[in-house]
């Protein structure tokens, strides 16, 4: 590979830290606003896995084979891209197994379910356990998605943009999901808005991680499997996460609106820079 400047890598680790920290915007929206806004977040949610699909296919996949087969010639190259693919969906269902469901950070919490009857009625001990536990699971999630994002942002700026931007929309409903058991469990709108914000910070230790014990061995072999498994990473979460939480948040068609919506938005980014 040829070297990196460190303006690329700053401007990566911006990128990260901005998807990141998305979660923080769950967390204000269910403070500042009575309801959650069902049809925006299912549409959102449809869009940011149109995103992550068509650029994981589209851009990812094909970037990373041309970047085996050069390292390992067509068979070999090819073979490796795609057990590096299924390596990154087979990474992120493990750890999507070992979270309980009950702290699953996809387990969709609403605004207007926060309120002091509700509080009240819930057990403040299991309901602080639970947002805890979310938080926490909302951080080994977005650890490899930092590193998803610092790499591409690495690569190509432009792709990096689109990833983190769909990322960012991803982790507001699991700021949410943070908040909206804290809040219940304390009363306290500040720790909740804490713990919800701090979740997201495992994205630039993503990539801080991937920086430091990644770059020295970031050959064009090492390169190509990183980013197939990236490929393998986003398509899992839109399929398994974002998808049917659209569907959940919403109407079925808005979510899908949403997923063409993103599709046909990046393939016009990817064409404007040809």
């Amino acid at each position: 590979m040829e070297d990196i400047a460190f303006e690329q890598v700053l401007w990566a680790f911006g990128l990260t830290l901005f998807a990141g920290l998305a979660t923080g915007i769950g967390s204000a929206m269910a403070f500042f606003a009575k309801r959650t806004n069902t049809k925006f977040l299912s549409i959102s949610l449809g869009f940011s896995a149109g995103v992550m699909i068509y650029v994981s296919f589209v851009e990812i996949f094909l970037k990373a084979k041309d970047s085996l087969i050069e390292s390992y010639g067509e068979v070999s190259g090819t073979w490796i891209t795609v057990a590096s693919f299924f390596g990154g969906i087979a990474l992120i269902a493990l750890i999507d197994k070992f979270i309980p469901s009950a702290e699953n950070p996809h387990e969709l919490e609403k605004i207007e379910d926060m309120t002091d009857e509700n509080r009240k009625a819930g057990k403040k001990k299991n309901l602080m356990r639970m947002g805890m536990f979310t938080a926490l699971a909302i951080g080994i999630h977005n650890f490899p998605e930092g590193l998803a994002t610092f790499t591409a942002a690495l690569t190509d700026p432009n792709l990096g943009i689109a990833i983190a931007v769909a990322i960012a929309i991803h982790n507001i409903p699991e700021g949410i999901a943070v908040s909206v058991p804290i809040y219940y469990a304390t009363g306290s709108r500040k720790k909740a808005f804490k713990l919800s914000f701090l979740s997201g910070l495992s994205e630039p230790v993503g990539a801080l991680v991937g920086y430091l014990i990644l770059m020295p061995f970031l050959t064009p072999a090492m390169f190509g499997i990183i980013f197939a498994g990236v490929a393998g990473i986003m398509v899992f979460i839109s399929l398994d996460e974002l998808l049917p939480a659209a569907q959940e948040y919403g109407e079925h068609h808005l979510s899908i609106y949403g997923l063409v919506a993103g599709m046909a938005v990046m393939a016009i980014s990817l064409l404007m820079f040809l």
